[in-house]
């Protein structure tokens, strides 16, 4: 299967979920053109707190579609946009991909894997009880988070659904993907 892109949503506000749009436009070192996260340096609201001048490792937020199937199946009816991502993809472990990954989206936009999504207890307030469905534990006990990855932009461009995605690793040794 050709991994794709099924949905793009964006946010002008500091609310958790974002708002499904006909397209978003990637600016290259910035983000999503008119999202609240948008920046070279950190937006996130507790991160700005901390140290504004901090980069900005989380410039796009990327959810793999079938995080959306397997909460489906626990009783969470979750929708593209509703978790706060700005692109939502399909056939793709993001997961699995190490960091530094580019992903090329469509003919031009290029963004760059930073690390995972940090799920926090906004996801709670949203919907009481995702946060313990999107993470879990490996047989070893290490914590497994499944709320999608993070990404700067590298090459600015318009993303709409059905774009293809196109993965292109980094040189090795791979370093496996942290909470950004």
């Amino acid at each position: 299967m050709q991994a794709r892109v099924i949905a793009v949503s964006s946010n002008p506000s500091h609310t958790f979920s974002k708002h499904l749009a006909p397209s978003i436009t990637l600016l290259a070192g910035l983000g999503v053109e008119g999202d609240t996260h948008s920046g070279a340096t950190v937006q996130h609201r507790s991160r700005v707190a901390r140290d504004p001048t901090q980069p900005n490792l989380r410039q796009v937020h990327l959810m793999h579609s079938e995080l959306f199937d397997e909460l489906r199946e626990q009783g969470f009816e979750i929708a593209p946009g509703d978790l706060g991502e700005n692109i939502t993809t399909r056939d793709l472990d993001l997961l699995a991909l190490p960091a530094g990954t580019e992903l090329r989206i469509g003919p031009s936009a290029v963004v760059v894997i930073t690390g995972l999504r940090n799920p926090c207890v906004q996801i709670d307030r949203f919907r009481s009880g995702l946060m313990a469905a999107v993470l879990d534990r490996t047989a070893d006990g290490n914590l497994i988070r499944k709320a999608g990855v993070m990404a700067v932009v590298a090459k600015g461009g318009p993303v709409v659904a059905g774009m293809a995605l196109e993965v292109v690793l980094p040189a090795e040794p791979h370093r496996a993907l942290e909470p950004v």
